[in-house]
Protein backbone atom coordinates (compact mmCIF):
# COMPACT_ATOMS: atom_id res chain seq x y z
CA UNK A 1 0.00 0.00 0.00
CA UNK A 2 1.23 3.58 -1.04
CA UNK A 3 -0.57 6.56 0.68
CA UNK A 4 0.57 10.24 0.62
CA UNK A 5 -0.09 10.29 4.55
CA UNK A 6 3.06 9.94 6.60
CA UNK A 7 1.39 8.89 9.38
CA UNK A 8 0.39 5.13 9.52
CA UNK A 9 -0.05 2.95 12.41
CA UNK A 10 -0.39 -1.04 12.49
CA UNK A 11 -2.45 -2.02 14.92
CA UNK A 12 -4.92 -4.60 16.02
CA UNK A 13 -8.95 -3.85 15.63
CA UNK A 14 -9.97 -4.56 19.25
CA UNK A 15 -13.57 -3.08 18.77
CA UNK A 16 -16.21 -2.74 16.17
CA UNK A 17 -19.36 -0.53 16.79
CA UNK A 18 -21.57 -1.29 13.75
CA UNK A 19 -24.44 1.30 13.22
CA UNK A 20 -26.77 1.79 9.88
CA UNK A 21 -24.60 4.71 8.54
CA UNK A 22 -21.14 4.78 10.26
CA UNK A 23 -19.18 2.31 12.29
CA UNK A 24 -17.04 3.08 14.89
CA UNK A 25 -13.21 0.80 14.66
CA UNK A 26 -10.74 1.14 17.75
CA UNK A 27 -7.25 0.37 16.83
CA UNK A 28 -4.97 -0.62 19.64
CA UNK A 29 -1.63 0.49 18.06
CA UNK A 30 0.47 -0.08 21.31
CA UNK A 31 -0.23 -1.84 24.62
CA UNK A 32 -2.61 0.26 26.00
CA UNK A 33 -2.93 3.15 23.10
CA UNK A 34 -6.18 3.00 21.06
CA UNK A 35 -7.14 5.13 17.81
CA UNK A 36 -10.98 5.16 17.52
CA UNK A 37 -12.12 5.86 13.86
CA UNK A 38 -15.79 6.42 12.15
CA UNK A 39 -16.09 4.87 8.65
CA UNK A 40 -18.91 4.38 6.66
CA UNK A 41 -20.52 0.67 7.43
CA UNK A 42 -20.18 -0.09 3.72
CA UNK A 43 -16.50 0.95 3.74
CA UNK A 44 -16.02 -1.28 7.47
CA UNK A 45 -17.55 -4.51 5.49
CA UNK A 46 -15.83 -4.06 2.22
CA UNK A 47 -12.45 -4.23 4.55
CA UNK A 48 -13.69 -7.62 6.30
CA UNK A 49 -12.71 -5.77 9.59
CA UNK A 50 -13.25 -8.25 12.56
CA UNK A 51 -11.93 -7.77 16.12
CA UNK A 52 -8.50 -9.44 16.47
CA UNK A 53 -7.49 -8.73 12.49
CA UNK A 54 -4.79 -6.16 11.88
CA UNK A 55 -5.26 -2.74 10.10
CA UNK A 56 -3.84 0.16 9.77
CA UNK A 57 -4.48 4.09 10.62
CA UNK A 58 -4.03 6.51 8.38
CA UNK A 59 -3.55 10.31 9.84
CA UNK A 60 -3.69 13.18 7.49
CA UNK A 61 -4.47 16.69 8.91
CA UNK A 62 -7.70 16.18 10.87
CA UNK A 63 -8.81 12.57 9.40
CA UNK A 64 -7.90 9.20 10.55
CA UNK A 65 -8.97 6.34 7.83
CA UNK A 66 -8.30 2.71 8.01
CA UNK A 67 -6.74 0.43 5.66
CA UNK A 68 -5.67 -3.21 5.43
CA UNK A 69 -3.48 -4.93 2.90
Amino acid sequence: MKISARNVLSGKVIAIVCGPVTTEVTLEIAPGVQIVSTITSSSAESLKLSEGSNAYAVIKASSVMVGTD
